[in-house]
């Protein structure tokens, strides 16, 4: 199992990026797809899970941040909208056999990508 997180990177305040997951090894129909964040200083948080009729979403307005699949690409996606500073961050995909509700907060998630930075600033 690999995944390889990509897309990050400068943006101004208010801004958008599109981040990427690239999955191999599985297919997206049997597990959980989860994005985290790690501000500097702060501890990880879980952004957003998707897994088969089933989602989550961390403590963020959910208009603003958007996860999607495409199966026939194996692939993740993350759509971050009007961003902050506080959105600065890197930001690491992650992926875990079963639903999003088997990993509470993404506990427990056994296969992470490399993470990609997202730094926000004017």
């Amino acid at each position: 199992v690999q995944l390889q997180a990509s897309g990050g990177g400068l943006v101004q305040p208010g801004g958008s990026l599109r981040l990427s997951c690239a999955a191999s090894g599985f297919t997206l129909d049997d597990y959980a797809m989860a994005w985290f964040r790690q501000a500097p200083g702060k501890e990880r948080e879980e952004v957003l899970c998707v897994s088969s009729n089933d989602m989550y979403h961390g403590d963020f307005e959910k208009s603003r941040f958007l996860i999607s699949t495409d199966n026939a690409k194996n692939t993740v996606y993350l759509q971050l909208n009007r961003l902050t500073v506080e959105d600065t961050a890197v930001y690491y995909c992650a992926a875990g056999s079963g639903k999003c509700v088997d990993y509470p907060e993404g506990a427990g998630m056994p296969y992470w990508g490399e993470g990609t930075l997202v730094t926000v600033s004017s």
